[in-house]
């Protein structure tokens, strides 16, 4: 089911920017993190991890509130009874949960250690990337469970 009125379009182009939005924030805060692994320099390090929150990796709260929308407003082939919207909305939950509790706290960690002591240890980098490389797992099971829609 797609279009039911206007207003659902809207919706679901909010809903699919969105999620292609936090992909590139996450591939991105990816690079940044694999940066530090490999060793990069001082500066590129300071550039990469600036002292400030990381609001555009909080994109990723926006996508149970447009795919709500779109289910509750939607005919039944996209109610909350179908498997594949429960499964999206367990991959939000989980992501949303190590997000704000592992990803971005380790984030601020290696940011507040480069600008203390000028780059962070590969190791620190290491587990940002893995810390990362979850979001992107449950990402892509939800974004698998979205366009199978079983």
């Amino acid at each position: 089911m797609i279009a039911t009125t206007v207003a659902y379009d809207i919706v679901l182009l909010v809903h699919i920017v969105t999620a292609v939005s936090v992909l590139i924030v996450f591939i991105a805060m990816r690079g940044a993190a694999k940066s530090i692994v490999s060793g990069a320099s001082e500066e590129v390090q300071r550039a990469r991890f600036p002292e400030r929150r990381n609001w555009a990796a909080r994109l990723l709260h926006v996508l149970p509130v447009t795919g709500l929308i779109m289910s509750l407003s939607g005919d039944s082939s996209v109610s909350l009874t179908r498997p594949w919207i429960g499964v999206g909305l367990l991959c939000y939950l989980l992501a949303a949960g190590h997000l704000e509790a592992r990803t971005l706290p380790l984030e601020r960690v290696v940011s507040e250690v480069i600008k203390h002591d000028g780059v962070a240890s590969p190791e620190r980098g290491r587990k940002l990337v893995l810390s990362i490389d979850t979001l992107l797992a449950l990402v892509a099971v939800a974004l698998i469970s979205m366009l199978v829609q079983f």
